[in-house]
């Protein structure tokens, strides 16, 4: 699950570079003609990454053995050429690069024995898939078609997946057997797999049907039916072991890593606090949230923060008027941080972001609008029911908008995003949430310090949002180490945040859903809280243009490692890092 999403992160690499210099006789690092025009390291990372690439698009069944053991083989392959670097001889941006790599691969090659451990944990409920991953693997190795034995093939797996099915609709019928069976998690991990190879299944008919002279009259017939018992056997799993129901959404079914992959995850993210220290953490920001929250009610009038925030909810574009309300707020927030010198915004940044609208399904997990260079509006459509209308408007009102459209354009992630195509492009494959999401979130604690918010209901809108990202931490980090339950944590971002229910749940569905990485919801306040540590760290040294303009040249990499950068720090070989960036009360000494 997390290499498909390390798949899909590679395939944004700008790979233009690799394409566009010329190259000189000179042997590269990975026996490869080397590219004079750019550092060893920078090529080495851009050979890594078309590399992934192709082996992503040649081998793209997730669950498959081939491309498990072709992945592991790769990622071996690429240790050893990084290790053939004279470390020493590179300059300390090479230095970084070679760091950025090293973490990588060992990462990689972690979640890599992770996959393995969760397909198994998978495969007593797929044992008839061989065949279509046989069948996959030949047509990708082109292979001679002998149609007649693809046939007997086709009709075994229609023999194999009918008797199985049949077999564990009799266990689930069976109280004592069924309390045996796997969870919704395994079985939702399952369902996932088996559609993958579903696809792969009719590509593979689909590659020969109508070309093969001879496929149609021997294989149709038997693929037919294996395409149909496939699909029964999908609805299977989705229907009885993981609980979906026609015309509902899906129950809340997440994939739990536990700590020890926590520990790793945040290894490779260069972050030295346990989960239990980022947990109290954000439980001190929390706090601070709560008592700013608390002076802002009494300046409403109000009785309590969540009378604040139903008052404020009541403040919203009339239907229709939202995307010009977003086009005024994001001018607002751009001109605030020009007319401060608080960072460099080039013309054509300002001049190219879109807007587009965002569709009904994909607001049952993106509640709110998203943003880059293109923003995606989140509001109610008129098929919503008249409920689901109301929430939608009250989430997207007009100073939680205020809060956040900054987050999503200027200074946020339009600008990251278009300083990031244009230097060290070669780092994009290790992009980060700490960094991508928490230069945002730094920005929305900035512009609170430098008071953008300009009356109480904006101040609400503030700290609605830095509160919701300190219960993102908290909520992700205990469901992953089996403290919180999803309900659990739909409960605690209404009673705790103020979030509509409807809009909690979607918030919950996008953080478990295996789309974005265990850590990725932790990533916005604590990289924020990084950066800002950074920043006073830094302070004296350069100016606010300056210090923002030099991490937006670093992409985004770990935090840590921009530090180093910016503060010429010596790096060794073998560096782990060390910084702890936020304070901590020491805990007592058991007596």
């Amino acid at each position: 699950m997390i290499l498909s999403i390390w798949r899909r992160r590679v395939r944004l690499t700008v790979l233009a570079f690799v394409l566009g210099f010329g190259v000189c006789r000179a042997e590269g690092l990975d026996g490869r003609t080397r590219d004079a025009s750019v550092s060893p390291m920078r090529q080495l990372i851009e050979n890594y990454t078309a590399d992934s690439e192709n082996i992503g698009r040649f081998m793209s069944v997730d669950i498959s053995p081939a491309r498990l053991d072709r992945l592991d083989r790769f990622l071996h392959e690429s240790q050893s050429r990084l290790e053939q670097t004279d470390f020493g001889a590179l300059t300390l941006n090479g230095q970084i690069d070679y760091l950025l790599l090293r973490n990588r691969l060992k990462w990689q090659l972690r979640e890599l024995a992770h996959e393995r451990h969760r397909i198994a944990e998978a495969s007593p409920l797929l044992p008839y898939l061989g065949t279509v991953l046989a069948l996959d693997d030949e047509k990708r190795m082109m292979k001679p078609l002998v149609s007649a034995d693809a046939a007997r093939r086709v009709s075994q797996l229609v023999v194999d997946a009918h008797r199985f099915r049949t077999n564990l609709e009799t266990r689930i019928d069976d109280k004592a057997k069924a309390a045996e069976l796997p969870g919704s998690v395994i079985a939702r991990r399952a369902w996932k797999e088996l559609e993958d190879a579903r696809r792969s299944f009719r590509d593979w008919h689909d590659f020969y049907s109508g070309y093969h002279p001879d496929f149609a009259w021997w294989v149709e017939e038997a693929w037919q039916k294996a395409n149909k018992e496939l699909e029964e056997n999908s609805q299977l799993l989705r229907k009885k072991l993981m609980g979906v129901k026609d015309e509902e959404d899906e129950p809340l079914i997440g994939d739990p890593i536990g700590r020890e992959a926590l520990l790793e995850s945040l290894e490779a993210e260069g972050i030295v606090y346990t989960p239990e220290e980022l947990i109290e953490i954000a439980n001190h920001e929390f706090a601070w949230c709560e008592e700013q929250m608390r002076q802002v009610t009494k300046e409403l009038g109000v009785a309590d923060w969540k009378a604040a925030i139903a008052k404020v909810s009541e403040i919203r574009a009339a239907p229709g008027g939202q995307p010009a309300a977003i086009k005024a707020l994001a001018d607002e927030a751009t001109e605030f941080v020009e007319s401060r010198g608080l960072v460099t915004v080039p013309p054509l940044c300002k001049e190219t972001w879109r807007m587009e609208m965002m569709s009904p399904a994909r607001q049952k997990v993106n509640p709110y609008f998203t943003g880059g260079e293109v923003i995606s509006v989140s509001y109610p459509t008129d098929s919503m029911s008249y409920e689901d209308k109301l929430m939608g408007m009250r989430g997207n009102n007009a100073h939680f908008s205020h809060a956040t459209v900054h987050h999503e354009l200027i200074p946020g992630h339009w600008l990251q995003g278009f300083m990031a195509a244009r230097y060290q492009t070669h780092r994009t494959a290790f992009g980060t949430p700490f960094l991508i999401e928490g230069w945002a979130l730094y920005w929305e604690m900035l512009l609170w310090d430098l008071h953008f918010a300009r009356s109480p209901e904006d101040k609400v809108g503030m700290l609605f949002w830095r509160s919701h990202r300190c219960a993102r931490i908290i909520f992700s980090l205990k469901y992953h180490l089996g403290q919180m339950t999803a309900p659990e944590a739909v409960n605690f971002l209404v009673d705790r945040v103020g979030h509509e229910r409807r809009n909690a749940t979607a918030e919950v569905r996008r953080s478990i859903a295996g789309d974005y990485s265990p850590l990725y919801q932790a990533a916005y306040m604590l990289g924020g809280l990084q950066l800002r540590s950074l920043r006073q760290e830094i302070n004296g040294t350069m100016t606010d243009r300056e210090f923002h303009d030099a991490v937006l040249r670093e992409n985004a990499i770990p935090i840590d490692l921009i530090r180093a950068s910016l503060m010429q720090k010596p790096l060794t070989r073998d560096y782990t890092p060390s910084w702890r960036f936020y304070p901590l009360e020491p805990k007592p000494s058991k007596q």
